[in-house]
């Protein structure tokens, strides 16, 4: 049996959606072609891609060895349906963590977009932890994290320099020195983004550093729940200086200066074939080149 492009890109839509029917669904198959087509790949392959376990499909070691080359033929392909060999088009898949989405990227898709009229951004946003997951996942070409992280399938970049701060309400004991030390760190109850962020990352790994212990009053996932959760008395927060700057400004949370080293880099992650895909690598040079 031969190994065709549908039946490649079959599995490649299948091991990035997660199921068979979508996968089917996605190339205007049927569900018993794509299960038979998948099969016969199978047997081309001589190993298989994924095991069955009851409807679920779980993609073997095999298949994940076999998922970037995949790829790497499928932008190859892509990159020869454009009319124009010289120009951008088409979908710009791209997710990136919950401050990067908010505070830097629409004026960036914005500017690229302006230079590329032709490209359609599409945009996610999640957590670090999700962001590597679509990238190995294949579900976008470039991602954009806060957070520390290590994949032996992905490339991961350093780009931009960002600063968390330690804040408080106005209201709040400390307001007034608008200094904390790390005796009074451990003594207040805290308002935290949720394991898996990349501000959470830091934070963890700051307070480890100093071998403090903290109080976590309240887990939140969106940092404007973050910072109202702040407002209203909750206790004290540390988010990004770029998701506080307004507030900062115009009085309603109020900065402590802390002991805690606080520093990060975000980070450009995408696949160690990306260069293939013209479209991603013109947007990760964009990227690069932004001061």
């Amino acid at each position: 049996m031969s190994i065709s492009i549908k039946k490649l890109q079959l599995f490649e839509a299948t091991a990035r959606l997660g199921k068979l029917t979508k996968a089917a669904s996605e190339l205007s198959l049927s569900q018993s072609a794509a299960s038979q087509a998948l099969k016969e790949l199978e047997v081309s392959l001589g190993y298989p891609l994924f095991e069955r376990t009851g409807r679920d499909l779980l993609i073997t070691e095999n298949g994940l060895k076999s998922l970037p080359k995949v790829r790497q033929i499928s932008d190859l392909l892509d990159s020869l349906k454009l009319a124009n060999l010289n120009s951008m088009s088409g979908a710009l898949r791209v997710v990136a963590s919950a401050t990067i989405a908010t505070y830097l990227l629409p004026q960036l898709i914005a500017k690229f977009v302006n230079v590329y009229p032709d490209v359609t951004p599409e945009i996610h946003i999640g957590n670090t932890q999700m962001v590597i997951d679509y990238l190995d996942k294949g579900k976008a070409s470039i991602g954009l994290i806060e957070g520390p992280a290590v994949h032996r399938h992905l490339q991961i970049t350093p780009w931009r320099v960002d600063k968390l701060q330690v804040f408080c309400s106005p209201e709040h004991s400390l307001a007034k020195g608008a200094i904390i030390t790390l005796e009074q760190l451990q003594q207040h109850s805290w308002v935290l983004r949720e394991h898996g962020s990349g501000t959470r990352a830091i934070f963890d790994a700051a307070i480890e550093q100093m071998g403090a212990q903290i109080s976590l009053g309240i887990e939140l996932t969106r940092q404007s729940a973050i910072k109202e959760s702040v407002k209203a008395g909750l206790g004290l927060g540390c988010l990004s200086q770029l998701s506080i700057a307004e507030e900062l400004n115009n009085g309603g949370l109020i900065a402590l200066h802390s002991p805690l080293n606080l520093s990060r880099r975000f980070a450009l992650v995408t696949n160690k074939n990306s260069y293939h895909n013209s479209l991603s690598q013109t947007f990760f040079d964009f990227l690069i080149s932004e001061p």
